[in-house]
């Protein structure tokens, strides 16, 4: 009997604490959402996409299961990326991603109420855009809700000591935005944010597609060719080759071709001028002792676009400097959260574990 009380005693207590508010880290990405909750580590990494019914805006599903709906879907189900070049484009769709997310994982219960939100944002968002994602905390009802540039958190979770007085350069290349920033004694000394990234990289392969070939293809076929067989080497001795399928533009029928990793590298090669010319101008503008830190440390790149073969060879051969791709390229921006969750915004103190 006593046995059972005990029992059912630490089962309340654990009970309990499981419904304690939580540090929770998010980074809010246009193509995945990745959600970080202390003590748990990151407990969800999906696309941002959700899928409601039409009539009665329920949702259906969220994560991989609504992202294998886009371009499948049928009147009655409406599917919503709701986050469009790194910020928020549908503050209800987003709020509800987040419910889903934080509640997918079987025997974690968090009381947002009581908890602390970081949320990431790209470093040039508009204080508008901004106030949208505090917007969103509040919507939440999340008592501490904070802001950090995805730079921030994207280089501390690729390895880098921003809070020394040595410079760090990182380049994040996401699916709505690439954000690049210099860094010194916690904080961002320069920065830039431009759409030229993961999303468009596709919109690129979809037009090649469709004037070269005659062909009309989706978003995700488009990013799959991208995954598979994007390049940016100069010299491609043995060209990987995949398939792409979907409308003819003339006849109007399915249709099939092949691609070769050479046609795709030459897609890529123009938007990556364009975020080379970024670097450069980042770097011009990058006070001279901090440049200084940079040429012996090199510049981290982090995001989906790091996974691209070739592309810290090819940025080094158009900036010269050295180039180095993070550990977790998909994960350093919520990893990166970790620490600053527990200097709660000041720039100044170096978090301890």
């Amino acid at each position: 009997m006593a046995l059972s009380i005990r029992k059912q005693e630490k089962d309340k207590e654990k009970e309990n604490s499981a419904t304690l508010g939580k540090n929770i880290g998010i980074d809010l990405g246009t193509a995945n959402i990745l959600v970080y909750v202390e003590g748990e580590g990151i407990i969800t990494n999906e696309p941002s996409v959700i899928a409601f019914d039409y009539e009665t805006n329920e949702v259906i599903a969220t994560g991989t299961m609504a992202a294998n709906m886009i371009g499948k879907g049928h009147h009655g189900i409406k599917i919503v990326s709701p986050l469009n070049q790194g910020v928020i484009s549908d503050i209800e769709a987003t709020k509800k991603l987040i419910e889903m997310s934080l509640h997918k994982v079987e025997n974690i219960h968090i009381d947002i109420s009581a908890s602390t939100l970081l949320l990431c944002c790209p470093s040039e968002v508009t204080q508008l855009e901004r106030d949208s994602f505090m917007d969103l905390g509040n919507k939440l009802g999340v008592k501490e809700v904070f802001i950090e540039q995805e730079v921030k958190a994207g280089a501390i979770g690729s390895g880098l000591d921003i809070f020394s007085s040595n410079g760090s350069m990182i380049i994040d290349i996401g699916g709505g935005s690439t954000d690049i920033g210099v860094l010194s004694l916690g904080d961002i000394v320069v920065s830039e944010s431009n759409r030229i990234a993961g999303n468009y990289f596709d919109n690129e392969i979809m037009n090649h597609m469709q004037y070269v070939h005659g062909l009309l293809i989706g978003k995700k076929t488009a990013e799959r060719i991208k995954m598979e067989i994007g390049s940016l080497h100069e010299t491609i001795e043995n060209p990987r080759e995949t398939w792409a399928s979907g409308r003819d533009v003339v006849t109007g029928l399915p249709k099939k071709i092949t691609v070769t990793e050479t046609e795709i590298r030459d897609v890529l090669v123009k938007p990556f001028e364009s975020i080379a010319t970024m670097v450069l101008k980042v770097l011009q503008n990058t006070p001279p002792e901090l440049s200084s830190d940079i040429i012996v440390n090199g510049i981290y790149i982090s995001g989906g676009g790091a996974l691209i073969d070739g592309v810290d060879e090819f940025l080094h051969k158009r900036v010269g400097m050295d180039f180095y791709i993070s550990k977790r390229p998909l994960t350093a921006v919520v990893d990166g959260t970790k620490l600053l969750l527990k200097n709660r915004g000041s720039y100044f103190v170096k978090p301890t574990d």
